[in-house]
Formats: C-alpha cells, sequence, structure tokens
C-alpha cells in the first residue's frame, strides 16, 4: 500500500511559518485523505503506515474523529461516515463553479452519447467538480471528487497549461511519473512540450496514457479575463471514437460549450 505525499513534500507547505502550523490539524487531514488512497476500511497500523505517523498520533486522531461522528469503528477496521460529505458539501455550496458547469456537461453529455466531466487542478491532479453520463454507461467511482493524474490526463495537460512557467517545471517536477500504461510519457520535458503545445492549440487529447483503451480530450473554460477557471473533458473506451472523430465531432461541441460559459464564470 502507498504512502501518502509527506507534508514537507506537498506544494505551498514547505515554507510554511512554524508558529502557526498546526501538526495536529495536519495529521487528522492526512488521515481522513487516506481513507481516499488505500480499501473503505483499515485498521489503525494500515492507516499509520499511509500517513507515515506514529501509531499513538492515529490512534487519538482516529479516536477524535470517531467522537466527532466522522469516524466509524467495527473491531479493528475504521471507516469514515457520511458525516464528512458535509466538508465536501462546503466547498460545493461556497464555490459556484460547480453548480455553473453542471448543466454545461450534462448537455454535452446528451449531445455526444458520452461521458463529460469539468475538473479543476489541485495540486498535481485534476479533480472533478461536475460529472455527466449516459445511462449506460457504469462509471463506479468516477462521479464528482475523483481524481486523475494531471499529467497523463488531457484535462490534467489543460489544467497544467494555465500555469505559470516557473509553477508548471515544479509541479512536474514533484509529480512522481509513473508509467501507467506503455504509451505514458514520463519525461517531464517531452511533457512540459505537450501542455504547452495544448495551451497553444487550445486543447489537449490523450490516447492510452493514463488507462489502457481509454482516450480522452479536453479544452480550458477561460473567464472574461482570460485566466483558466476549470477545463471540459469527454473520455472514453478508445474503441468507442477514433482519434479523427474526437477531433472532428467532439472538440468543436467541447470548444462552443466553453466559448459559451466562460464569460460568466467569476
Amino acid at each position: 500500500m502507498p504512502r501518502l505525499r509527506r507534508p514537507e513534500d506537498e506544494p505551498g507547505l514547505a515554507d510554511r511559518p512554524g508558529p502557526e502550523y498546526l501538526e495536529i490539524l495536519a495529521r487528522g487531514l492526512r488521515v481522513v485523505a487516506a481513507f481516499n488512497a488505500g480499501p473503505r476500511q483499515m485498521t489503525l497500523s494500515e492507516l499509520a503506515a499511509l500517513v507515515d505517523a506514529p501509531r499513538s498520533t492515529v490512534r487519538r486522531v482516529l479516536l477524535t474523529l470517531e467522537h466527532l461522528g466522522y469516524v466509524a469503528r467495527d473491531g479493528r477496521h475504521f471507516s469514515l461516515t457520511p458525516r464528512v460529505l458535509v466538508l465536501a458539501s462546503a466547498y460545493l455550496t461556497s464555490n459556484p463553479l460547480p453548480a455553473l458547469m453542471q448543466p454545461v456537461v450534462d448537455g454535452l453529455s446528451r449531445r455526444t452519447g458520452e461521458a463529460c466531466s469539468a475538473a479543476v487542478l489541485d495540486r498535481d491532479e485534476a479533480v472533478m467538480i461536475a460529472r455527466a453520463s449516459p445511462s449506460r454507461i457504469i462509471t463506479v467511482g468516477l462521479e464528482v471528487g475523483y481524481r486523475l493524474p494531471a499529467y497523463c490526463s488531457a484535462v490534467g495537460r489543460v489544467l497544467l497549461g494555465g500555469l505559470t512557467e516557473p509553477d508548471l517545471d515544479a509541479a512536474l517536477g514533484r509529480t512522481p511519473l509513473e508509467r501507467l500504461t506503455p504509451a505514458t510519457v514520463t519525461d517531464p520535458v517531452i511533457l512540459k512540450a505537450l501542455v504547452i503545445a495544448g495551451r497553444e492549440q487550445g486543447y489537449s487529447l490523450v490516447d492510452e496514457e493514463a488507462e489502457h483503451g481509454f482516450r480522452s480530450i479536453a479544452v480550458p473554460v477561460t473567464r472574461r479575463d482570460g485566466s483558466l477557471a476549470c477545463a471540459l473533458h469527454i473520455g472514453l473506451a478508445a474503441q468507442r471514437a477514433s482519434v479523427g472523430r474526437m477531433l472532428d465531432e467532439f472538440l468543436p461541441l467541447l470548444r462552443a460549450a466553453a466559448a459559451e460559459i466562460g464569460p460568466l464564470v467569476p
């Protein structure tokens, strides 16, 4: 089971102000996040290994979360409760972007007959904030909140394209560039060139890099001031559409939707 990234390796935390930084709060949040990286239920030992913290510390965190109603215990195993959705709901209700993008992806999904989503960049991952799929498609786990590695996904590369050059270099430098399929590009120099090319041409298309047999295309959604708000994305099984069809049929629809909604994004 892989460990979560250490706090000092995470962007924005290496230069944190010492006196104001609450290590116990950081560890508590990392314990909650660990459930996204492992099984639905985990033991104390498994969680301690994931967050790379002493068992005694993780135990105190879990007992506190259990007391607050965010964690449930079944014998030696711990799991999250529905109460954690309060945290996700706080983001969704305080940020207008998900509500603004949901009708857009609904419309795209109806017109294309494929799964469509909108995503934002969270550190080195693309996070889905709105998603729609036809009833014929079963997307277990691929819902709002689902994450994709930015470096090897079309939506992620579009979002990386919104970074300044120093920030892009830093993102590619700190991201573990794993070869997920034989087609995955892992050379940071080539990846940077692909991100820049995608920025210049206004879209990114990734063919079986994040997952074997999966093809995706994405475009940026820009505000009136030209800043990147999010990315629109269509992903499908490779046998359902050729690269040519994605460029000829899906790309114009994505661009039209992005151009229509972009000026309305605050």
